[in-house]
């Protein structure tokens, strides 16, 4: 009798620590699985350089700025080159997703033109020279 007692004792506090550690999971932040992660929306001329709306999302304390790049993938002529960065001060980390528009300036003189097909690429960069969560998309401009 005395051992049946003990194994329910025993079984009863293993269900309490697993319930607390199911409860510590339920309760912690959903949005904490996703940071980190860029999506890249509509890019758009603005002058002779782009603008890439992006939704963007990161852990807190993060010491990173977000960078895109643009190439011309199109045309006969020479491929312009475009690039932007929002600085580490202007990121919200947080966990959740925020937006922001990235103005990428076109390298020396070539600049894009109404029509031409461009390959964008925004990634995180950190202060160790690190680049992750790089994503890609292409948009007629």
């Amino acid at each position: 009798m005395k051992a049946s007692r003990i194994r329910h004792g025993v079984a009863g506090a293993a269900t309490v620590v697993a319930l607390a550690g199911v409860g510590v999971l339920a309760t912690a932040p959903m949005a904490a699985a996703k940071a980190n992660l860029i999506a890249i929306g509509k890019v758009s001329l603005a002058g002779s350089g782009l603008r890439v709306n992006v939704t963007y999302s990161c852990d807190p304390g993060m010491n990173h700025q977000l960078v895109a790049n643009a190439e011309e993938i199109t045309s006969s002529k020479l491929p312009g080159y475009g690039a932007g960065t929002i600085k580490v001060g202007k990121l919200v980390c947080d966990y959740a997703d925020h937006t922001a528009q990235v103005q990428l300036k076109p390298a020396a003189t070539l600049g894009f033109e109404k029509g031409d097909k461009v390959k964008v690429t925004v990634f995180y960069f950190d202060d160790d020279g690190f680049r992750y969560a790089d994503t890609t998309a292409t948009a007629t401009v």
